[in-house]
């Protein structure tokens, strides 16, 4: 693997943890919207990742007639979480039915924040592995002086 291919994996990671620490985001911002432009309660938010072939280039192609072929990460749809919503009564709620009940985003905040620490730390490690790769080929422009 050269330098191009492993900036070229840990940055499609980086974009793709990014999306996906988006997406927790408006997941906990919109934890309480019970009105959507859609209709009804806020449903949450989740990437779908999945494993593609590098860009065309060089290396690509030299990876159809290895045993190795290289990969990175792509964010390939983002899905709306299908469970139903909660429902809680609360009858001087604006959004509420005529028997007092509110439907209520199907968010559950301390999921979220795990999985926001999950995104966080598979940030980071791609974060240290682009700079493992930068300090590796300065490294090797050294040993030429």
């Amino acid at each position: 693997m050269d330098f191009f291919s492993a900036m070229d994996i840990s940055s499609s990671a980086l974009s793709a943890e990014r999306t996906r620490m988006n997406l927790i985001s408006s997941n906990l911002a919109n934890a309480n919207s019970t009105r959507t432009s859609e209709g009804g309660a806020y449903r949450r938010k989740d990437a779908v990742f999945s494993a593609q072939p590098l860009s065309e280039g060089f290396q690509s192609s030299l990876n159809k007639f290895s045993q190795q072929s290289l990969k990175q990460v792509g964010v390939v749809d983002i899905v709306e979480d299908s469970s139903p919503p909660r429902v809680q009564y609360e009858p001087s709620h604006p959004d509420a039915n005529s028997e007092g009940y509110v439907s209520l985003p199907n968010v559950n905040v301390m999921e979220e924040m795990v999985d926001m620490i999950s995104a966080t730390r598979a940030y980071e490690a791609n974060v240290t592995a682009v700079q493992a790769a930068k300090s590796m080929a300065l490294k090797t422009l050294e040993l030429g002086k």
